[in-house]
C-alpha cells in the first residue's frame, strides 16, 4: 500500500507549530497591555508561518502550493522582528529569545527544502 505525504511529515511545519505554541505559552504570562500590542502581533506572525505551510499542503496546484510556502518566509522576517523587539523591551528572557531565534534561523532552509521537493515531485 502507497503512504501518502501527510502535513506532518513535512518537517517545515512540524518545527513552526511547535514554536508557535513555545510562543503563545510566553505570552500568555504577560500583561494585558503587552499582549494586546506587541503579544498579538509576535503571535499572529509566528502563527501564520505554519498556518501557510498548512494551507499551500492543502492545495492542489504545484503553484498554489509554493505560493504559500513562500508567504512562510515572510512571516519568518515578521516574526524576526517582533521577536527583536520583545527582547529590547524586556520581554523576554535571554535562553527564550535565543531559542526561538535559533529556531527562526533553520525555518529558511526547511521551507526552501519543502519548495524544492514540491517542484520535483508534482507535475502540476
Amino acid at each position: 500500500m502507497k503512504k501518502y505525504l501527510e502535513l506532518e511529515d513535512i518537517s517545515a511545519y512540524r518545527i513552526s507549530f511547535e514554536l508557535a505554541n513555545y510562543i503563545w505559552n510566553i505570552v500568555m504570562k504577560w500583561d494585558y497591555f503587552t499582549k494586546d500590542t506587541i503579544g498579538k502581533q509576535l503571535v499572529r506572525a509566528i502563527d501564520s508561518i505554519s498556518a501557510n505551510i498548512a494551507e499551500g499542503f492543502g492545495r492542489y496546484f504545484k503553484k498554489d502550493k509554493v505560493n504559500f510556502y513562500h508567504y512562510s518566509y515572510g512571516s519568518i522576517s515578521e516574526s524576526l522582528d517582533w521577536v527583536k523587539k520583545a527582547k529590547i523591551r524586556n520581554l523576554l528572557k535571554d535562553e527564550d529569545e535565543e531559542y526561538i531565534i535559533s529556531v527562526l534561523d533553520k525555518l529558511p532552509k526547511e521551507i526552501s527544502n519543502l519548495i524544492n521537493f514540491t517542484n520535483k515531485k508534482l507535475k502540476i
